[in-house]
């Protein structure tokens, strides 16, 4: 069984942590993003919002959404393999999903690789469910992507069950 480690203290994403985000990223994912598209996600899309979750000073893990009016979108979430297992992803999620309410937005969706159970199990407990798949979605070896979507975000009976489990987290 893999020890808990310290918490995981999340903050806005700033550009000067553009540089440990990419070592998550590269550690995670065989496609990664390039740094421009971090730097622009931050410099330029005013609807895009992201964090960085910090464990003892270090990036370990990374989460960013937009917002569009009643709408978002996790457009990533990911944890050091090192520091996975521990609920960080779980954190971050939950982070997101507190931005993407306090900003107004109704529901939420992503898209997650089909052969991504441990991934999709996490999302489901929070309410999302597959709506679509999207066929070849994944550059790197052509794999499905799952679209998945949750909400209403507004309605009590998702607020109590997000409270239920953000207590249950801590």
């Amino acid at each position: 069984m893999k020890s808990l480690s310290r918490s995981l203290d999340i903050s806005p994403m700033r550009l000067a942590d553009i540089s440990d985000v990419l070592r998550v990223e590269a550690l995670c994912f065989s496609t990664t993003w390039p740094r421009n598209a971090f730097h622009n996600e931050l410099n330029d899309n005013k609807l895009a919002h992201y964090f960085v979750g910090r464990c003892e000073d270090e990036i370990i893990a990374y989460g960013g959404l937009w917002v569009i009016l009643e709408d978002a979108h996790i457009t990533t979430v990911a944890v050091d393999p090192a520091h996975q297992g521990r609920h960080h992803g779980e954190r971050i999620l939950v982070h997101l999903l507190d931005e993407a309410i306090e900003r107004g937005a109704s529901w939420v969706t992503l898209e997650v690789r089909e052969s991504n159970a441990v991934a999709q199990k996490l999302y489901k407990k929070y309410g999302f469910a597959v709506v679509n798949t999207r066929r070849g979605y994944y550059s790197d070896n052509d794999e499905n992507a799952l679209v998945m979507w949750a909400g209403n975000l507004k309605s009590v009976v998702y607020r109590n069950r997000l409270a239920t489990l953000k207590e249950t987290l801590r």
